[in-house]
């Protein structure tokens, strides 16, 4: 009687919290952090960090600016809605890219997507983490193709996506910077196109 108890109390396994995908997880702290500090500096911190606009390129906060726009968010909700489907969809690509390809996936779409709001935008601050978020949708359609030659989920998720981005650009005036969305989903795409070439 006693060995049997030993032997079913041991099989049992305990709870335990993994840390899985700690790059998402990193990425997803510091933009909490940044929309803390926004909140306690009365948005100066957002300002002079966590948004991209057009200022003089003798500036040394500008080129922290053209990468630390991606953690800024305007508001909870617009940061609730970035960070939710970055904790969806990264972690499986991270699992499968590794840590070290996302987190220079991440600082190169931000770069890319910061330099193209910098040139096209004036007077406008732009922030968000809305091109690192397309940027993953469209890698994650060539997550589970493993032969050459572009997926049809791709183009699907292609004409769904960033047709949409281009729509609503040429149609809407809102506040919403679909030109980094659709740069976003095209670095996205190139990496997931040539990772998979290469492969």
């Amino acid at each position: 009687m006693d060995n049997s108890y030993k032997s079913s109390s041991s099989s049992q396994q305990k709870f335990k919290v993994i840390f899985n995908a700690p790059v998402v997880v990193s990425f997803s702290g510091i933009c909490l952090a940044a929309m803390l500090l926004d909140y306690m500096t009365g948005g100066w911190s957002t300002v002079t960090f966590f948004s991209t606009y057009e200022s003089s390129w003798l500036n040394p906060l500008t080129y922290v600016r053209l990468v630390g726009h991606i953690f800024g968010h305007g508001s909870w909700e617009h940061f609730f809605s970035n960070i939710t489907i970055l904790l969806l969809i990264g972690p499986m690509l991270e699992e499968k890219y590794g840590s070290r390809f996302i987190c220079e996936f991440i600082f190169l779409t931000g770069l890319v997507t910061g330099i193209a709001a910098a040139l096209f935008y004036t007077n406008i601050h732009l922030m968000g983490a809305s091109g690192i978020v397309f940027a993953f949708i469209m890698l994650s359609s060539f997550t589970s193709f493993k032969g050459s030659g572009i997926p049809i989920t791709f183009i699907l998720v292609a004409v769904i996506y960033l047709g949409g981005q281009i729509i609503n650009g040429m149609t809407l005036n809102d506040n919403v910077s679909y030109l980094t969305h659709i740069v976003g989903g095209c670095v996205g795409s190139l990496v997931g196109y040539n990772f998979n070439q290469k492969k």
